[in-house]
C-alpha cells in the first residue's frame, strides 16, 4: 500500500497568515501541521509516500519535509496544477505513481489522534474496493455523509446533505484499490460538481453503483480539523492537553516559577516568570516579567517581555514587548512585533494587512 498526502490548497480560511506561509508548515502545539499526517502515515507501516503540491510551492514544502528518510518512508512530491481540481483529482495525477497499488490518501491538514492504523490494517486484511473512515460529529451537516442500508451497508456519500440520518460525517482519509482510476475514463467517469471540483464523494459513489464493495469503519481517538483561525486554536488547545509532558531542556534559576505539564526547548532564556501548563515552548526563547500559559504554544526565537499570554499560539520570531492588556485566543504571524505605545493610552498605532483581524 501507498500514501498521498497533499499539501497544496489555497488556504483562504487561515488569511492572513496563509499569504505568506504554507498552511501545513503552521505549528499546532508547536509541531508543524503536515508533520501530524506524515507520522500518523508512517505508523500504519506504509513506506511511499506522495506529497502533492500546487504551482510554486514545490522548492517551501521539499526544503522542510526533505526525502523522508527522518521518517523512515520515501517521498515523491508530486504537482496538482490545478489547486480548485477537487479532492479526487489528487489522486488523479497521482496515478503513475500508485502503479496499479492500493493506497490511502491523507489531507494534510487533518490530525487523527489515534492514528488510521485500525483502517489501514482493516484494508489490507478485508481487501475492500474503497474504505471510508467515520467519525461521530454535531454538525455533520457541512461535512461529508456516508448513508446506510437496513444491513448497515454503505449505500450512498453525499455532500452536505440538509437532513443527515445520523451524526457519522467522513473525515479527510480515503482509503482505495487501484480500480479507482477507473472512474476518471469512458462514458460513466465522475465529472466535477456544481462548484467545480472532482469530489472524494462521486469517487466513492462510482465504486457503490458499480458495486464493488466499500467498507466503513469507525476511526479511534479524535479528529481535529484546524481549517479556520478558531479551529486552529481549539486543536492546539486539544493537542497540548493531550501531549504535552513536563520536559525542559533549558536551565533558569529560581525566579521562574512553573506549573502543571511545561516542554521548554533548547537555549531559551527566562527570568523573572510565571510559565503554566499545558504550555509549549521551543528553541532560542527569551521570556522576561511574563506570565505565559495555559494552553499556549510558543514557537522558535519569540521574545515575551512584560507581558501576558494564554491560549494563543506564537509562530517563529515573534516579538510581545511591554503589552499592558492580556494577550488571549491569539495567533500571531512570524516575525510579528507587539509592542505597547508610549504615546498615548488614548489611540493604538497599527501596521496591519490585508485581511487581518484585530480586536483591542
Amino acid at each position: 500500500m501507498k500514501a498521498i498526502i497533499p499539501t497544496g490548497g489555497m488556504g483562504t480560511r487561515m488569511r492572513p497568515l496563509t499569504f505568506t506561509a504554507n498552511k501545513h508548515l503552521i505549528p499546532v502545539a508547536n509541531k508543524p501541521l503536515i508533520l501530524y499526517p506524515v507520522e500518523t502515515i508512517a505508523a500504519t507501516g506504509i513506506k511511499e509516500i506522495a506529497l502533492t503540491y500546487n504551482p510554486g510551492q514545490l522548492d517551501i514544502i521539499q526544503n522542510f519535509l526533505g526525502d523522508g528518510s527522518k521518517w523512515g518512508v520515501k517521498f515523491t512530491y508530486i504537482l496538482q496544477e490545478n489547486p480548485r481540481g477537487g479532492l479526487a483529482n489528487i489522486f488523479q495525477v497521482c496515478e503513475k505513481f500508485i502503479d496499479g497499488d492500493s493506497f490511502v490518501m491523507h489531507l494534510g491538514d487533518n490530525v487523527f489522534t489515534g492514528g488510521i492504523k485500525n483502517l489501514a490494517d482493516h484494508f489490507r486484511k478485508h481487501k475492500p474496493k474503497g474504505l471510508v473512515g467515520l467519525v461521530h460529529h454535531p454538525e455533520n451537516v457541512r461535512l461529508g455523509v456516508p448513508y446506510f442500508d437496513e444491513n448497515g451497508k454503505l449505500v450512498k456519500y453525499v455532500e452536505k446533505p440538509e437532513n443527515p440520518p445520523h451524526d457519522f460525517a467522513v473525515p479527510g482519509v480515503y482509503f482505495f484499490d487501484p480500480i479507482i482510476f477507473n472512474c476518471f475514463k469512458g462514458k460513466e467517469k465522475i465529472t466535477p460538481s456544481p462548484r467545480g471540483e472532482l469530489e472524494i464523494s462521486s469517487a466513492y459513489q462510482w465504486l457503490i453503483d458499480h458495486k464493488y464493495d466499500v467498507d466503513t469503519l469507525e476511526i479511534e481517538g479524535a479528529w481535529l480539523d484546524p481549517g479556520k483561525v478558531q479551529d486552529w486554536l481549539e486543536a492546539n488547545f486539544y493537542l497540548l492537553d493531550l501531549n504535552t509532558k513536563t520536559k525542559i531542556d533549558s536551565e533558569f534559576d529560581k525566579t521562574v516559577k512553573v506549573t502543571g505539564r511545561v516542554t521548554v526547548g533548547k537555549n531559551c532564556v527566562i527570568t523573572n516568570s510565571h510559565l503554566k501548563g499545558p504550555l509549549n515552548i521551543g528553541d532560542n526563547v527569551n521570556i522576561t516579567n511574563s506570565t505565559v500559559g495555559p494552553f499556549t504554544s510558543v514557537y522558535n526565537n519569540c521574545v515575551i517581555i512584560d507581558s501576558t499570554v494564554t491560549e494563543s499560539v506564537l509562530m517563529e520570531s515573534v516579538v510581545i514587548d511591554k503589552v499592558r492588556k492580556n494577550i488571549e485566543n491569539s495567533i500571531i504571524g512570524p516575525n510579528s512585533n507587539i509592542s505597547q505605545s508610549n504615546h498615548s493610552e488614548h489611540y493604538s498605532e497599527l501596521l496591519v494587512g490585508e485581511l487581518s483581524k484585530i480586536s483591542l
